[in-house]
């Protein structure tokens, strides 16, 4: 077999997300407060000058999200998934309607980001309101634990066909055996579980597509920066960010 030239070994250098403005000042919230990223961690942040005395306009920032080194026998792969909606044309498919109805031809779905303990950031997450197409499942076909968030949209607006999968490879024994206590029905495939493609499948036909966070929480949030630019969000408020997530998804637990 012919060998891969060097120059065709390729890593993610980074991603570029467009946002409804709404949207991007919540990104701010959800990159410092739910996944952790830290004033360092801000690359750079550029600000369009305000017309007619205005103030300055934030117009893009750029974050780090994590460091990793590879361990022998657990490369850093650079892996793409691609689907195509392979339902008869006379049958429902969300595949479809994510590019038809976003008028594309192509449409990055989600973004799988890695963690070393999906089970603690999950923890974490919930408990910030973050909401979840599907438990945290076991892949059938690699070593390796998953979960989907729901989709990156405004309340109200057409769903975006954007979220979020984490994972973890190699969990322990213990790990899988947490996973499988707390979820036996998806664990073990029984007649319950439709999968992430039937699930995204029931949402969009259902027209019900879960949002990242519930749309209380982001409206709480958004009331409280009010017309704050991101260059002008302080440490204290994402503290006070961070509680009004935490209180909210406490309260909606309690219902």
């Amino acid at each position: 077999m012919k060998q891969k030239p060097a120059f065709m070994n390729f890593a993610v250098d980074h991603m570029t997300m467009l946002f409804h403005p709404k949207l991007y000042k919540l990104s701010y919230v959800v990159f410092r407060n739910i996944f952790g990223t830290t004033p360092d961690d801000l690359l750079y942040e550029k600000k369009r000058k305000g017309q007619n005395g205005a103030k300055d306009v934030s117009m893009t920032y750029a974050t780090r999200v994590g460091t990793w080194e590879p361990k022998a026998g657990d490369p850093l792969n650079t892996i793409f998934a691609l689907v195509q909606p392979s339902e008869p044309k006379d049958q429902p498919s969300h595949v479809r309607q994510m590019l038809d109805g976003h008028e594309n031809t192509a449409h990055l779905q989600h973004v799988a980001l890695r963690t070393p303990d999906l089970i603690a950031f999950h923890k974490h997450m919930v408990e910030r309101g973050v909401q979840f197409v599907t438990p945290i499942l076991k892949d059938d076909h690699e070593n390796l634990i998953q979960v989907f968030s729901g989709e990156w949209y405004l309340p109200g607006a057409k769903p975006s066909g954007f979220f979020f999968e984490f994972l973890q490879r190699d969990p322990s024994d213990d790990e899988l055996a947490t996973i499988q206590k707390a979820n036996k029905q998806s664990w073990f495939r029984d007649e319950t579980f439709l999968g992430l493609y039937d699930e995204k499948e029931r949402e969009y036909q259902s027209g019900n597509v879960l949002s990242f966070l519930p749309k209380e929480t982001m409206e709480a949030l958004w009331k409280y920066l009010d017309n704050k630019e991101v260059y002008e969000i302080t440490e204290a408020d994402l503290e006070a960010c961070d509680k009004i997530m935490i209180d909210m998804a406490a309260k909606a637990q309690k219902k």
